[in-house]
C-alpha cells in the first residue's frame, strides 16, 4: 500500500468530507454532491484512496431492478485513511470549516 498522494484540492475536500463522519459510508454520487467535485475527477480520486489503503469500498446490497435503480457503491475512511486525512489537513493548516466546497 502507497500511503504517499498527491492531495489535489478536489482530493482534500473529499477527505474532509469523509472526516466529518469517519464511521459513516457515503455513496460516490452523495460524495459528488457535497464537494461539488465532478465523477470524472471523483471516481479515478477515490480508486487511488482505496488502492493506498486509505479507503474501503463496498457494494449496495440491494437488487438493481427490484429497486428501479442501479447498486451504489459506498467509501468509508479506514482507520489508516483517517490518520493520513488528519495529518494532510492539518499540515496545510486548515481548520475544519474552512475548507470551501465550491471554491
Amino acid at each position: 500500500m502507497n500511503s504517499t498522494l498527491r492531495l489535489s484540492q478536489p482530493a482534500l475536500r473529499v477527505l474532509r468530507l469523509l472526516l466529518e463522519k469517519p464511521d459513516e459510508a457515503r455513496s460516490g454520487a452523495e460524495i459528488s454532491r457535497l464537494t461539488k467535485v465532478g465523477s470524472g475527477t471523483l471516481y479515478p480520486l477515490l480508486a487511488r484512496l482505496e488502492t493506498a489503503g486509505w479507503l474501503s469500498s463496498s457494494w449496495e446490497a440491494i437488487d438493481p431492478r427490484e429497486a428501479g435503480r442501479p447498486r451504489r457503491r459506498f467509501y468509508r475512511l479506514k482507520a489508516m485513511g483517517v490518520r493520513s486525512a488528519r495529518a494532510a489537513l492539518s499540515d496545510l493548516q486548515i481548520p475544519a470549516g474552512d475548507l470551501a466546497w465550491g471554491s
